[in-house]
């Protein structure tokens, strides 16, 4: 059976490749009692990420890669995300019942590593869900959006040529939602798109207010 013609265009992936090295840096820097996974697995799950992001360039079997690609995205952003929501919740369990305990320091590196890896993890989800993915979003497939961005409104003739959303794009959607906690230039246009940016707001805003406040506040005193 012959393989289904490979894409004509594919997205550059170094900054995606760099979004997961950092989000790997981050998840090291969390204690070990608070982490998901055993020392070591993070590692694991990260190189096959990486893996799969690289060979979707280099590989001249680009359709069966995307395809490996997309599930070793969804599966490490899974993990992750899990793992964000776990370490919030034994974070603010120790600040109420042992907060004696708790080194200011420490907390502080842990709230600002939680609150990248949101940011980073929820910008690689919306960039591999949108539109069908990165693949159909290069090669024009038009497939129904999840999020309406100001360059969709704007005619032709004043856009770069072939203008796609790229991973980029998606960084500053996550950096948005992560600070301002609401939608700015960019609209949430489906149901899924909507839960997702509440999401990752409830994150960001219990990592900011519950957590780097206390760190501040124990530091400080």
């Amino acid at each position: 059976m012959n393989e289904p013609t490979a894409p004509n265009r594919i997205e550059p992936r170094w900054p995606v490749v760099l979004a997961i090295v950092v989000v790997l840096i981050m998840l090291e820097e969390l204690p070990n009692r608070i982490r998901m996974l055993p020392y070591g697995m993070v590692y694991i799950i990260g190189a096959g990420m990486l893996v799969s992001n690289i060979t979707v360039v280099l590989a001249s079997a680009k359709t069966v890669w995307l395809k490996v690609e997309r599930v070793a995205t969804l599966v490490f952003l899974t993990l992750t995300l899990t793992g964000v929501l776990r370490n919030q919740a034994i974070i603010i369990s120790e600040m109420v019942w042992h907060s004696r305990e708790i080194n200011g320091l420490q907390l502080l590196t842990s709230s600002v590593a939680m609150w990248v890896v949101n940011v980073l993890a929820f910008s690689m989800l919306y960039w591999q869900i949108d539109r069908g993915g990165p693949v159909a979003r290069a090669n024009n497939l038009r497939p129904r959006p999840d999020w309406l961005f100001p360059q969709d409104g704007i005619p032709v003739e004043e856009l770069p040529p072939d203008w796609r959303p790229e991973f980029v794009d998606y960084l500053f959607l996550g950096f948005c939602t992560a600070t301002a906690f609401s939608p700015t230039d960019v609209l949430p246009l489906t149901p899924c798109a909507k839960m997702l940016m509440m999401l990752e707001s409830t994150i960001s805003l219990v990592t900011i207010v519950a957590v780097a406040s206390r760190a501040i506040n124990i530091l400080g005193s």
